[in-house]
C-alpha cells in the first residue's frame, strides 16, 4: 500500500486520532484511552474519548505556542517534523512530570498520558497555568532515541 493510500484509509478508519500517537508508537509513553489498530501492517492509535482527545489537543496547542523558541519554529509553520513533534510531545510530558514532582526521577516512559493530564489539571487548574519555564527546560533537553544501526 502506498503512503497516500494508507493516509487516506487511516483518516477514514481513525476518526478520533490520538494526539500522542508518535510517542505511543515509539513506546515512550502510553495512555489508558489509547486503542491500537493495524492497517496494512502499520500501526495506528485511536483515542477512546472525545473529551480526552480535546484535552490532549489543547495541551499540545499551548505547548507548541510556548515552545516556539525551544523548537526554533514560527507561528506560520504547519506540521512539525518528526523529531520536533517528538520533542514537543515527550519533552512536554516529561516537563509536566517534573512540574508535578520536582524531586522524582524522570521515568523512562510516561505510563498514562490521560492520568498525567488529569493530575496536572487538578494541581494547576487550566493548562494556561502550567509552569512553562520548567516544562520548556524538558522540551529543550529531550533528545529522541536514535535508530539502531543495522549490520
Amino acid at each position: 500500500m502506498d503512503s497516500e493510500a494508507f493516509r487516506q484509509t487511516y483518516r477514514e478508519l481513525n476518526e478520533r486520532f490520538c494526539v500522542f500517537e508518535k510517542g505511543i508508537l515509539t513506546r515512550q509513553c502510553d495512555c489508558s484511552q489509547a486503542r491500537k489498530s493495524c492497517i496494512a501492517e502499520r500501526e495506528g492509535v485511536e483515542c477512546g474519548s472525545d473529551e480526552a482527545q480535546s484535552r490532549c489537543q489543547a495541551l499540545l496547542d499551548i505547548l507548541r505556542r510556548q515552545a516556539r523558541f525551544a523548537l526554533k519554529t514560527s507561528p506560520e509553520q504547519g506540521a512539525l517534523p518528526h523529531i520536533k513533534a517528538m520533542r514537543l510531545q515527550i519533552g512536554g510530558l516529561r516537563g509536566i512530570v517534573a512540574a508535578l514532582d520536582p524531586t522524582a526521577p524522570q521515568p523512562k516512559t510516561i505510563g498514562d498520558v490521560h492520568g498525567l493530564l488529569e493530575s496536572a489539571r487538578e494541581r494547576f487548574g487550566d493548562f494556561a497555568h502550567l509552569p512553562f519555564a520548567r516544562i520548556m527546560q524538558e522540551i529543550a533537553r529531550y533528545q529522541p532515541r536514535r535508530r539502531r544501526e543495522r549490520g
